[in-house]
């Protein structure tokens, strides 16, 4: 798969509700950063940050969802007005299935975007799924869009930009 833009991935991302976010890759550049007492610390590209304003204004319901139990990530989802959060997951599809159920959404209506092994499950499972530029090989094949900037440089913006210019109105 490429990043094109064909009528078909055109309207799996026009009937997008959900976009479901890794953290890990996707969000940061998947870098691990300590302070010299051991804290972790993580980037997050700003851009990214006003995409996910831009597609909650459109009515995109937006969700953090990571294998680690990151508290770094729980205030950046605050300060961006992110509702549901998930940190800790190990069994992603799982938990993204009870959300779905618990928001009347069916998985077909979710844009997940994942960038390793962990994230295929999900991958495989929702109507559209996304990587990003420096994702894993596997991730890749299985993806319907790929972005052109790799995890942590403005990927989640190009993912929202989209999404919100391919809106159909509920």
């Amino acid at each position: 798969m490429t990043c094109t833009l064909t009528d078909d991935v055109r309207a799996h991302l026009a009937r997008v509700r959900l976009l479901v976010l890794d953290v890990d890759g996707v969000l940061t550049d998947g870098s691990l950063y300590y302070t010299e007492r051991g804290e972790e610390i993580k980037k997050f590209h700003v851009r990214d940050g006003q995409g996910i304003k831009l597609a909650q204004q459109a009515g995109i319901e937006v969700v953090l969802m990571s294998a680690m139990p990151l508290l770094l990530c729980e205030q950046r989802a605050r300060v961006l007005g992110i509702r549901h959060v998930f940190l800790g997951v190990d069994d992603k599809l799982t938990r993204l299935k009870a959300l779905c159920t618990h928001l009347g959404l069916p998985l077909t209506h979710v844009a997940y975007v994942g960038d390793d092994v962990n994230d295929l499950p999900v991958l495989h499972a929702v109507g559209c799924p996304c990587t990003v530029a420096d994702a894993t090989p596997a991730n890749r094949a299985c993806a319907i869009y790929i972005t052109h900037r790799p995890g942590g440089q403005g990927a989640v913006r190009e993912i929202c930009d989209l999404l919100v210019q391919l809106r159909t109105p509920s």
